[in-house]
């Protein structure tokens, strides 16, 4: 009854393999696709999309810039509380690690804030890190942010190591990001 010779099992098993092949050139993204956009939002093992925002005092800061740096990005607004809660903790943490060459770069959703209210909060806080403002919310929406706050640790080649969605973070995991930063690249 087995009327299928060995001859036509190697044919049938080489057309299966043939369309396989096929369909795998044809459904492949094609190479550097995951860095331009296919990605969902920006996350752990990628690299940090780059930037360039303004500070209070007009200071033009670029990501890409501080590469050879480690980098915490904080998203923060100033009627947020746990963003409010955690500033002093990246504080202590930026003032402990910055002649390290630590970098914060605390960027107010300005959109989404009063700009004035944000002033006052980093000068009543004694902020010393860059209070970038994202006026129009293009970084935050590059990012993707959807909560506030919203944390990324960046090592020496850019690559986001940790994204820490909402808070407020405690000094402690602030202090092991900031050593993994460090410990992760020569």
């Amino acid at each position: 009854m087995n009327n299928i010779t060995p001859f036509k099992w190697i044919v049938f098993s080489l057309l299966l393999l043939s369309l396989g092949a096929v369909w795998i050139w044809v459904s492949s993204a094609p190479p550097g696709s995951t860095t331009q956009g296919d990605i969902p939002a920006p996350q752990k093992g990628f690299l940090a999309p780059d930037f360039e925002l303004e500070t209070l005092d007009h200071t033009v800061y670029k990501l890409s810039d501080l590469r050879g740096k480690p980098v915490l990005i904080n998203f923060w607004a100033s009627w947020c509380p746990p963003c409010r809660s955690e500033m002093p903790a990246i504080q202590n943490v930026y003032d402990e690690y910055r002649d390290q060459g630590f970098e914060v770069l605390a960027i107010n959703s300005t959109h989404q804030d009063n700009l004035g209210d944000a002033i006052t909060f980093a000068q009543i806080r004694q902020l010393t890190f860059p209070i970038l403002l994202d006026r129009d919310g293009a970084v935050g929406n590059l990012y993707e942010i959807r909560s506030l706050p919203t944390s990324y640790f960046i090592d020496k080649k850019g690559i986001i190591q940790d994204v820490v969605i909402g808070g407020p973070m405690a000094e402690a995991l602030l202090i092991i990001r900031a050593e993994q930063l460090f410990a992760d690249t020569p």
